[in-house]
């Protein structure tokens, strides 16, 4: 993801949309120094860092706040609505690697998670709930694979077409064939009967639930799915195929429907008023923003995110000369900010760059993997550069 608040942060992001000066400082920055207003404290600080940044953003100065607004009240009710039903200790909500979606006011989930991969229904109706544990199956088998197709902030049923589904290939049934139409999605569930399906408990009420293994080469599958958008956005940008991957890989285990409470979206994690504000005004050359829809399709969110790592790689890191050194500051840059990236080698970012340069690729990668600012941005580095890896090895084969 380009950029994460925090809950803590939150509060001091509210606090500063009540002084023109730091409503400002949010919206003339780019993207990558969002990380930096978190040092700001007063609004003499405020005052010349706005200066300094110009008059970014300046048409439209309430966006960046008004956007995180929006996402963390979707969420709000969400985690309302859900809570009421299934208790204040719930917490399965969407998030970058676990689809989750709920129906039938809330008595009913699915639970898709990218890591642990695994699909699990399970439902809080008492009443017949084998017949709606084997409908839940039914509708996350056969769920739509465009993210634009499903409201993951509430209710509203699943809408199924003749498209393929989302997790086609990624469930096996007993005849060990993947599961494209709703025939052989409805005799899957009615495999499962009363003995099969397990319970728990929540809210004092008893859960009932299935779960099943996702097939092994999931990922794999998932991955396929994107290959030709991923080599036209490589081809587009000047930007390596396996550092697209890595990174889709890293944000999403490529999920289209990731979503985080910092207003990012989709398979690449971008935040429409930060990178795709930049994008679409550096790169498309457009007075506005990508909308959430927009960064749901696979299409434009992959053009997106590459299109930001081609901002980093020829703007905002071009002067770090060893292309090694400027990949892993990319990356970084990427999760944390590349002012978070300079601030690792000096203060001042003219000497940063002075610094990384003097130093060779692999000092600046024990560098941003030990002493960056940001400690979520360490472990990215190393984990984008170790997806890296495992993908020109398996092409190499």
């Amino acid at each position: 993801m380009i950029f994460k608040f925090s809950k803590s942060y939150c509060i001091p992001l509210k606090k500063l949309a009540l002084f023109v000066p730091l409503v400002l400082i949010l919206i003339s920055c780019s993207t990558q120094e969002l990380n930096e207003l978190a040092q700001i404290t007063n609004v003499q600080d405020a005052k010349v860092y706005a200066k300094k940044k110009g008059n970014y953003y300046k048409k439209n100065p309430q966006k960046l706040n008004n956007d995180l607004k929006k996402i963390h009240q979707l969420f709000t009710v969400l985690e309302s609505n859900v809570r009421k039903k299934w208790g204040e200790e719930e917490n399965d909500f969407p998030t970058k690697k676990i689809y989750v979606k709920y129906t039938n006011q809330y008595q009913d989930k699915v639970i898709v998670n990218f890591d642990k991969n695994y699909l699990r229904v399970e439902t809080i109706a008492q009443k017949g709930y084998l017949h709606r544990i084997q409908s839940l199956m039914v509708q996350a088998l056969l769920a739509p694979d465009d993210p634009n197709d499903v409201d993951m902030f509430s209710d509203k049923p699943y809408v199924l077409s003749n498209k393929e589904p989302f997790l086609y290939q990624q469930v096996k049934d007993k005849d060990n064939q993947p599961i494209r139409w709703q025939w052989r999605a409805e005799r899957y569930a009615k495999t499962f009967v009363a003995t099969d399906i397990k319970t728990k408990k929540a809210n004092n009420k008893k859960v009932f639930y299935i779960e099943v293994p996702l097939t092994p080469k999931s990922q794999v599958i998932r991955s396929y799915k994107y290959a030709s958008l991923i080599q036209q956005a490589s081809r587009k940008y000047n930007i390596k195929e396996s550092l697209i991957y890595a990174i889709i890989e890293t944000e999403s285990s490529f999920n289209p429907y990731a979503i985080s409470h910092a207003n990012a979206y989709g398979l690449m994690q971008v935040i429409p008023s930060t990178a795709g504000k930049d994008v679409f005004n550096l790169i498309k050359e457009r007075d506005d923003q990508p909308t959430k829809q927009y960064l749901f399709n696979p299409a434009n969110n992959i053009d997106t995110g590459t299109a930001y790592l081609h901002i980093l790689n020829t703007r905002y890191l071009k002067g770090v000369s060893k292309a090694q050194s400027r990949h892993y500051s990319i990356i970084s840059a990427y999760n944390g900010g590349a002012g978070n990236v300079f601030k690792t080698f000096h203060s001042n970012r003219l000497t940063a760059v002075k610094v990384i340069n003097k130093k060779t690729s692999q000092q600046t990668y024990d560098q941003l993997t030990q002493k960056n600012p940001i400690a979520e941005a360490r472990h990215y580095l190393y984990k984008v550069i170790k997806y890296e890896k495992e993908f020109l090895q398996n092409t190499s084969k």
